[in-house]
């Protein structure tokens, strides 16, 4: 029976970087993926969707008329834009077969990896089964594994997915052609993000339909408000405290008419060719056959380590299977900490609590730290500037002024969090990550002079706002620039 000193099973971000990772240190890894390399952060997730948003905003870009040019016979074909999407994942996915097979054995460096393909499943803590359709089962063995098997769409009750007219985030692109209508359920960030899609591409009319009050409740209210107020304004139609409870096929049409209850008692019903679910994903956990060595996710599927990505003395998990936030990056980072926990290399403790986050809206919307509300019910005393792109001169000449910098502070003066939305957002939230992992007081940050024109001035202002400093002032331009503080007595 063959023998490796790792096996990676799931070959998507997380599994990749380990494996990577593990290579860096001169081990021979087998890798193990019964679907597409790359998994959901390359195929259907991550890199998928944000290249059709990228080409959604271009597209939305040049049918505007308010620039002082016009573009005349501006067409989308859907099967066209589906070939770019998918042109782009099998891009990055060779870019990973390409380093896979230059570490394979038989090129004689010091640390090797082999891919396999199948369905893998636990015999016993150092053995693995491989299943493959048309294959007869074989066994492998290591001393250490690491789980990045990642997730699937959770699929709504009483409702399958049928990938045709009832599709996931995962199916999306199984679509022939833009629909006319379609009904989008689950107002989270995935949701939302196709929300935005659709309505960009201005082919097809898009309801929007979710339980909550309002538009990602786990944000503060200023900036669910703004991405749901752009959501409208981009034609989504948007149906809070309301539920799924029937989409009835249409024999006559190939439609779907589908029934809405709202919490206040009222129905609403709706034609609509396809339907998208967005109610969350399913961590892979259930086919590994975990309950042979002992280990029993909780009840969200999910692998809880007892050290961060620590599950047994051989045994780690990375990315969507485990609590952490369910992001590339995150996932990325949590195979590699995986790696260096089980051949005990120094490192810095894992830390999820500067994880930056971009939400690809119209426009993007970045995250990093913590919000007004999760410092409030830490009990955590605060200052918070919020400064709109409408005064930032890089922002005004691109004519792209929906958006803003806000930053929260400690009574020390030491950042907590930040939400920036607009051009550059990603990059803005980046800069501001980097300025927490080194714990930089605001009083030292203002010292940095920033390029002009650019978008970092935004951060500049902001934080001179913060200190009483700012150029442009409060009572003058109210509507595009405040600060407030809070504290646990207040």
């Amino acid at each position: 029976m063959t023998k490796y000193d790792l096996i990676i099973i799931g070959c998507g971000p997380a599994g990749f970087a380990g494996a990577m990772r593990a290579i860096d240190l001169g081990k021979n890894v087998c890798i193990i993926e019964r679907d597409q390399i790359g998994g959901a952060g390359i195929f259907w997730g991550a890199l998928a969707s944000k290249c059709l948003w990228e080409l959604s905003k271009d597209f939305n870009i040049a049918d505007r008329i308010d620039r002082g040019y016009r573009a005349s016979g501006l067409h989308v074909d859907f099967k066209e834009v589906r070939k770019t999407v998918w042109n782009a994942s099998k891009e990055k996915q060779n870019q990973m077969l390409s380093q896979i097979e230059s570490y394979r054995p038989e090129n004689g460096r010091i640390g090797s990896i082999e891919l396999k393909r199948g369905l893998a499943h636990f015999i016993d803590k150092s053995t693995i089964e491989i299943q493959r359709k048309d294959h007869e089962p074989y066994q492998l063995q290591a001393e250490k594994f690491l789980l990045a098997t990642g997730s699937r769409p959770r699929p709504f009750p009483g409702i399958p997915f049928n990938h045709k007219n009832i599709v996931s985030s995962d199916s999306i692109l199984s679509l022939k052609e833009f629909p006319q209508r379609i009904l989008i359920v689950g107002a989270g960030i995935i949701g939302c993000e196709y929300a935005t899609i659709f309505s960009n591409f201005k082919q097809s009319e898009v309801f929007l339909v979710d339980r909550a009050k309002r538009i990602l409740p786990f944000e503060d209210r200023d900036i669910s408000g703004f991405i749901g107020k752009n959501l409208t304004e981009n034609g989504v139609h948007v149906f809070h405290e309301a539920g799924l409870r029937e989409a009835r096929e249409l024999s006559e049409t190939g439609e779907l008419e589908v029934v809405l209850d709202f919490d206040q008692g009222h129905s609403k019903v709706l034609e609509v060719d396809v339907v998208l679910i967005c109610i969350g994903r399913i961590p892979n956990t259930d086919k590994l056959a975990l309950e042979k060595i002992g280990v029993h996710p909780n009840s969200r599927g999910l692998l809880e380590g007892e050290h961060n990505c620590q599950v047994t003395p051989n045994l780690y998990a990375a990315g969507d299977i485990t609590p952490g936030a369910a992001l590339v990056n995150i996932g990325e980072m949590e195979g590699r900490f995986s790696i260096k926990t089980m051949y005990d290399i120094p490192r810095e403790p894992f830390s999820y609590s500067n994880k930056s986050t971009i939400m690809f809206f119209k426009p993007e919307v970045a995250a990093v730290g913590l919000n007004e509300r999760q410092c409030r019910e830490k009990g955590i005393a605060y200052k918070v500037a919020f400064y709109s792109n409408a005064l930032v001169n890089r922002a005004i000449s691109m004519r792209s002024i929906k958006g803003f910098v806000k930053i929260l502070v400690d009574t020390e003066g030491l950042i907590l969090g930040m939400r920036a939305a607009g051009p550059q957002a990603s990059s803005l939230v980046m800069c501001i990550s980097l300025l927490m992992d080194q714990k930089q007081n605001i009083e030292d940050i203002i010292k940095t002079t920033h390029p002009h024109p650019s978008m970092t001035e935004g951060i500049q202002e902001c934080i001179r706002l913060l200190l009483d400093k700012s150029i442009y002032k409060p009572d003058v331009f109210p509507e595009y620039m405040h600060v407030r503080t809070w504290s646990p007595e207040d």
